[in-house]
């Protein structure tokens, strides 16, 4: 389950984006702040972030498509959600909560890592909600967990290992979603979140039910993930029937960083197909 780390900030996109803080209500029937950023116009493409992960990482990805799609980019504050909320049943439930303002028309759902577990399950439970699923690093079938020896209180250093596993070029890691992801989890209440989040995810296993998705299918890729391995991408695309699977070379667990402009390329082509489609 992958800490998302980001490249230095793109230059500010040309299409203007709108900022607003939402509040969602889901399993622990509590207020759930979110913030979202919206921006270009035409069909509605939502994107989720995985643990630790920030509206910022999708930028070089919104940027090549926002003039061909309304991007609208949820952030959840995965790390600070209690009782029940704190789960991927709560991070689903949250996120279909979001997805009902979409009702008259259905966005194309893109999720990296635990992002791309919501949007499965919400893909096999609630297929209303959804035209369209976008696979990035997603969990649900294998998984190389990052808190298997997570430390309650862990250095700089071992995050530094642990962010670098996400990259192929580690050279793409930001040093300061180091720090970030040091000081969260340094919060004994924050680091039992990502704990329980991670395992309540890994627990929950789709390979029995991605059979029963019929929306339209992208599963993009790093070949060299190795915390969703190449082998969890093969095999989503054998399940999920009519899916198309898109490798990218020299690429880890966090594509839209590694490789931001042959996913949207891939995401443009998506897009296209969904409207020949009709």
């Amino acid at each position: 389950m992958g800490l998302m780390a980001s490249v230095p900030a793109s230059p500010t996109p040309t299409i203007p984006a709108r900022r607003e803080r939402v509040f969602l209500r889901g399993l622990a029937d509590l207020d759930v702040p979110a913030d979202v950023v919206e921006t270009g116009q035409g069909r509605p493409v939502v994107f989720l972030h995985g643990l630790v992960g920030l509206n910022d990482h999708w930028e070089d990805v919104v940027q090549r498509i926002a003039h061909r799609c309304r991007c609208v980019l949820l952030q959840l504050p995965l790390l600070d959600l209690k009782d029940d909320d704190c789960s991927i049943d709560g991070a689903t439930a949250l996120t279909a909560r979001f997805l009902d303002r979409f009702r008259t028309e259905k966005p194309v759902i893109v999720g990296n890592s635990f992002g791309g577990h919501v949007a499965l399950r919400l893909a096999v439970e609630q297929p209303d909600l959804l035209g369209g699923l976008v696979l990035a690093g997603s969990s649900g079938l294998i998984e190389k967990s990052m808190v298997s020896d997570i430390q309650l209180r862990p250095s700089r250093e071992w995050l530094t290992r642990k962010i670098g596993e996400l990259f192929h070029d580690k050279a793409k890691m930001n040093p300061a979603d180091v720090e970030r992801a040091y000081l969260e989890l340094n919060d004994r209440a924050h680091a039992r979140a990502m704990v329980r989040l991670s395992r309540t995810a890994r627990r929950n296993h789709l390979g029995d039910e991605m059979h029963r998705i019929t929306c339209p299918t992208l599963i993009v890729w790093g070949k060299q993930d190795i915390v969703t391995p190449p082998e969890a991408a093969t095999e989503m695309n054998a399940r999920i029937r009519g899916s198309r699977l898109v490798w990218f070379e020299q690429c880890g667990h966090a594509p839209m960083i590694e490789a931001a402009e042959p996913f949207g390329e891939a995401m443009l082509a998506f897009l296209d197909d969904l409207d020949a489609r009709g």
